[in-house]
């Protein structure tokens, strides 16, 4: 079942789509890129006995809204977060992250002062370097991709999202994370979002990584081809006090490969 986003926020001119399930303290779930907040359909539900649960799709993803010319890069969206702390009235709440989620959460952590209860981090984008072989060559010809005919987008697209995922994506799976990412507004928003990746807004923060004044879990999927896991290993020394939690048989898309994973670690934190 599809997570719905009823609401309707407007944040530095940018439309953000957002909903929330359950009852209970809050806890905001951040979905990173090429994806939305559907990764959290088959976990946000496990939370809502002990959380009212809080996801959004990130500015230029999902349900948010898309158009020419829009800042969609991490610089943008730690900000969006901020505000949607404020327009929900949050005050440390916990917090589960993944891929550009993490260093959405990273970023507002440390230059917009947002607080956490505990902080759930898995294959987050985080320490260089980072970005596939696609990032490099939709960087540098952003307007061939984004005018390629449908079917070779599709075909890229689905190819892309694979790569995520150690174990294969059903058709259903592949065409809830493709959808947002079709037709004349979609298309053009993939390779907006790909073109915006930008090393130097993890650079930015890389250096005030410390120990953080929360319990923080780093996870990631032992198999991951997008980001390896020793990455995991030098954040987890760098901003936890526990060290990295390996993943087996999972890649960077823990949220299909083992979701029951991180249901399991963010239960260990949530503390009535």
């Amino acid at each position: 079942m599809l997570l719905e986003l009823p609401n309707t926020v407007n944040i530095e001119g940018n439309a953000i789509r957002w909903g929330t399930i359950g009852a209970g303290p809050p806890l905001v779930a951040i979905h990173g890129t090429p994806f939305s907040s559907q990764v959290w359909r088959n976990i946000a539900p496990h939370f809502s006995d002990r959380r009212t649960v809080y996801y959004f799709d990130l500015a230029g993803y999902g349900q948010s809204e898309m158009r020419p010319g829009q800042d969609v890069s991490l610089a943008m969206q730690n900000r969006v977060l901020a505000g949607l702390f404020a327009e929900w009235g949050l005050d440390g709440p916990d917090v589960l992250a993944h891929d550009f989620g993490g260093a959405t959460a990273l970023r507002a952590y440390y230059l917009n002062g947002l607080r956490y209860r505990s902080l759930t981090l898995f294959d987050a984008v985080a320490l260089a370097p980072w970005g596939s072989a696609l990032v490099r060559h939709v960087r540098q010809h952003e307007a061939a991709f984004s005018g390629m005919p449908d079917y070779m987008h599709r075909a890229v697209l689905k190819a892309y999202l694979q790569t995520a995922a150690h174990r294969p994506l059903s058709g259903q799976v592949l065409d809830i994370y493709s959808a947002p990412w079709l037709g004349p507004v979609g298309q053009p928003a993939f390779y907006r979002q790909i073109a915006q990746m930008d090393q130097a807004f993890t650079d930015e923060i890389e250096g005030l990584y410390r120990k953080m004044d929360c319990p923080v879990t780093v996870m990631w999927g032992r198999n991951d081809e997008w980001i390896p896991y020793e990455q995991g290993v030098a954040l987890a020394g760098r901003i936890s006090g526990q060290p990295c939690v390996p993943i087996p048989d999972a890649g960077h898309l823990v949220q299909e490969d083992h979701p029951e994973a991180i249901v399991a670690a963010v239960l260990k934190r949530l503390v009535d």
